[in-house]
């Protein structure tokens, strides 16, 4: 028998150490070659580490949440014969990060991958931490038994929990392909497979500590560095989206092969056409720098629910895209980010974000900014309401009417409050003028 080391490899440029974000073996476990060892996230990329030789697990470095230095070792694996220890880790390639596996993006401006507040928007990441030394290897006396695995469909954020609350995934009843978080609630509050509990019972559900590791931490990071930096101010207005309403049901009756619009891509298209007259808002905002970029194109960002969290895929020169074309890229970007196929250069670049939260949304939002970026557009819920309207030959009359209410918010440093209502105002007369939106 011989001992291996697999080191943790060079797995971006300028990356001196990864997080571990959650483990696929445990001390006892049998695996093969190319099996799946860990998921360690840098400031740009989540990898998956594959085992390079087939054995026994002995010793794992740290914990989920702990930083480990390339070159470290990360996993000690005994095998039946000597293998050659590599002089130097390899590259490590990550095109299609995993659910919950989405880089944040770089300060520079060059790139961001996105998360965000008040509905889901993408920020910068703060500067990567010191190196620190490799977290020492765990060595227990009596490795524990090999680690069960279930059948059980599930994110590693979802494993994870589970193996934390002590649930046995095959246990845990789940409607889609994938075991969620909500199944785990459900399973915690309403007890075991072998049944509910009776309507008297108490549904109290256990204290839990959850650790904040991964995706989850670069996103509370994100957040405070957005909030910590940008001198934010939001503005709300009321839009009338009868007519819009009208004309999309019209739209959709005779959409033939084309996709069904819902009104987000409506209201992508009016972004488009009225930020060509407010270049400081379609920007960003490097304040190191002291330079803000005005972007002749728009690339929109668009917040996306995942098992992670809220991502934000972009979608590119939205403004030479029509509605049914918006629609497809909605959708498509959408479930690349929810299955973890999206790729890098579709999570970064954004120069304005709009945040929907559709049926969920509330009377109002004040979104948190995507930075660098200057401002995030949030519509918000449509509602129907009387409202007094003009008759054609004088006189007024109350009539049944769709509202929304659309929230920006701005970085204060960059955008007066003057733009941010001027801007919003073109934005209301284009939308409640929706045949408009198709002129030249």
């Amino acid at each position: 028998m011989a001992r291996f080391s697999f080191r943790l490899p060079d797995i971006g440029e300028g990356i001196s150490e990864a997080e571990i974000v959650a483990w696929h073996v445990a001390v006892g476990d049998r695996v093969e070659e190319d099996g799946r060892l860990a998921d360690m996230m840098t400031d740009k990329a989540t990898v998956e580490m594959e085992s390079p030789v087939a054995g026994t697990v002995v010793e794992l470095a740290g914990e989920p949440g702990d930083q480990v230095a390339i070159g470290a070792t990360l996993v000690v694996i005994e095998t039946e014969e000597e293998v050659v220890q590599p002089a130097e880790p390899e590259r490590v390639e990550a095109e299609n990060p995993g659910v919950e596996e989405v880089a944040n993006p770089p300060r520079d401006g060059e790139g961001d991958h996105a998360q965000h507040g008040g509905g889901g928007a993408p920020l910068d990441a703060t500067p990567a931490a010191v190196p620190q030394e490799a977290a020492p290897l765990h060595r227990p006396a009596d490795g524990p038994p090999p680690r069960e695995r279930g059948g059980a469909l599930a994110s590693p954020a979802v494993r994870q929990r589970a193996k934390d609350l002590g649930i046995d995934l095959s246990a845990v009843h789940h409607d889609g392909p994938h075991i969620r978080h909500a199944d785990l609630d459900a399973y915690l509050r309403y007890g075991s497979a072998q049944g509910y509990h009776a309507p008297n019972a108490s549904r109290a559900r256990p204290d839990e500590s959850v650790k904040v590791i991964g995706m989850r931490r670069r996103i509370a990071e994100n957040m405070a560095a957005a909030k910590r930096h940008i001198p934010h101010f939001t503005y709300v207005e009321e839009i009338d989206v009868t007519a819009l309403e009208a004309m999309r049901a019209d739209l959709n009756a005779g959409r033939g092969q084309r996709p069904k619009l819902t009104m987000l891509p409506l209201l992508m298209v009016a972004i488009c056409r009225t930020l060509s007259n407010f270049p400081m808002l379609n920007a960003r905002y490097d304040d190191e720098a002291g330079v803000v970029t005005r972007f002749g194109r728009v690339h929109l960002g668009m917040a996306a629910q995942t098992d992670a969290g809220l991502m934000v895929p972009v979608i590119r020169d939205a403004q030479d895209l029509n509605p049914w074309q918006l629609a497809n890229e909605i959708s498509r970007l959408a479930e690349a980010a929810r299955t973890g196929k999206a790729k890098s250069e579709e999570m970064s670049g954004g120069t304005i974000t709009v945040t929907s939260l559709g049926p969920l949304g509330g009377i109002a939002t004040t979104p948190v900014i995507n930075r660098p970026e200057v401002a995030i557009i949030g519509p918000n819920r449509i509602v129907e309401r009387p409202v007094f309207r003009a008759r054609p030959g004088g006189g007024e009359e109350i009539v049944k009417a769709k509202l929304m209410n659309l929230s920006i918010s701005c970085d204060h440093r960059v955008v007066d409050g003057h733009d941010a209502a001027s801007y919003v105002q073109a934005l209301k007369r284009l939308i409640e003028t929706p045949v408009l939106l198709f002129a030249e």
